[in-house]
């Protein structure tokens, strides 16, 4: 039997299958390759390109390598645009992932971990947020994957789909071993784009919005290692497989940081004092959301190892630093 894992040539979905690889599963890879790369996916895994709305080919895939278990993280993950693109985002995320889903419950497909975001909480009225707090999306990006949160839910009530959503605070960081990282052309995550910056790969950064009422008037985020984050995938499928209920877990630290906070980390990490730019506020981006993550911690035993900003910061500058190379090799 096999582990699908969708979008496993992106960011997040390569480590995935670095973490599953490692561990001596069967993994393949379901990838468009619009913003993911072929050599991005570890040899040991079986790559098909193709789209997770093709349910033909869905079919075929879960037939051919039995697979038991789908990991789903294919989508659009750009907040801004997604307030420009409402119905490309709810095509891509919402449309396709129940196309997905109807192909999981067709062949019988026992378990599906769905890769949602803290994007469902909006502006939380208190941090660190629960998971029983009450979402309130800001954007359609967070819209999306709420939906898919509720179908899921009802899937799983009405034909025995076991599930794991989790809801990620902000994603960063590489592989420590150096295989993977996140690797977008034009990306707008914070840590990629400040790494970026102080390798003089743009001329300067900007800092949307500093009116916040937070420490020092931008945004505070929680920021989890993306290894750590592939680990918690991991515990959610060991807890599936052992017969866990279905539920959804917050994937943070806890802790949050500034804009500005993480910008230092950057230039202390680098030793570049590159320019940064004030700029207003982006739409769709709440002042402050940290998790409370008691809760995954407690029912799948899940335990951070690289809890620490200037150690995700540090892996991220490696990267960036060794992609070019890596992108002319593949060229």
């Amino acid at each position: 039997m096999a582990i699908l894992v969708t979008g496993g040539a992106g960011y997040i979905g390569s480590h995935m299958v670095l973490e599953l690889a490692d561990a001596g599963e069967r993994v393949v890879v379901l990838d468009n390759l619009s913003t993911g790369f072929r050599w991005a996916v570890d040899p040991r895994a079986v790559l098909v390109v193709g789209d997770i709305g093709d349910q033909q080919l869905v079919r075929g895939v879960v037939k051919k390598h039995d697979i038991e278990a789908i990991i789903h993280f294919a989508g659009s993950i750009v907040v801004p645009d997604s307030v420009s693109d409402p119905l490309g985002y709810y095509n891509n995320n919402t449309v396709k992932s129940r196309a997905l889903m109807e192909v999981a419950v067709e062949t019988g497909v026992r378990n599906f971990i769905f890769s949602s975001t803290a994007a469902v909480y909006g502006n939380p009225k208190s941090n660190p947020v629960g998971e029983d707090a009450q979402p309130q999306p800001m954007s359609p990006y967070g819209s999306s994957k709420l939906m898919t949160e509720i179908m899921l839910g009802d899937a799983g009530r009405a034909h025995n789909l076991r599930y794991v959503a989790l809801r990620y605070f902000n994603v960063a960081g590489a592989d420590p071993q150096g295989r993977s990282g996140q690797s977008t052309p034009r990306a707008t995550h914070l840590i990629k784009v400040a790494c970026e910056t102080s390798l003089g790969q743009r001329s300067h950064m900007e800092v949307f919005g500093t009116d916040y009422d937070t420490i020092d008037g931008t945004c505070v985020r929680d920021y989890i290692h993306v290894r750590d984050l592939a680990r918690a995938h991991s515990a959610a499928l060991a807890h599936l497989r052992a017969g866990g209920a279905c539920d959804i877990f917050n994937c943070g630290y806890s802790k949050g940081y500034s804009v500005l906070q993480v910008i230092d980390a950057v230039k202390r990490a680098s030793g570049v004092d590159f320019e940064v730019r004030m700029a207003p506020r982006r739409a769709g981006d709440p002042a402050a959301i940290v998790a409370q993550s008691e809760k995954i911690r407690a029912a799948l035993g899940w335990k951070p190892e690289q809890d620490d900003l200037d150690r995700i910061v540090a892996h991220a500058l490696a990267w960036e630093d060794k992609l070019p190379g890596l992108k002319l090799k593949a060229s």
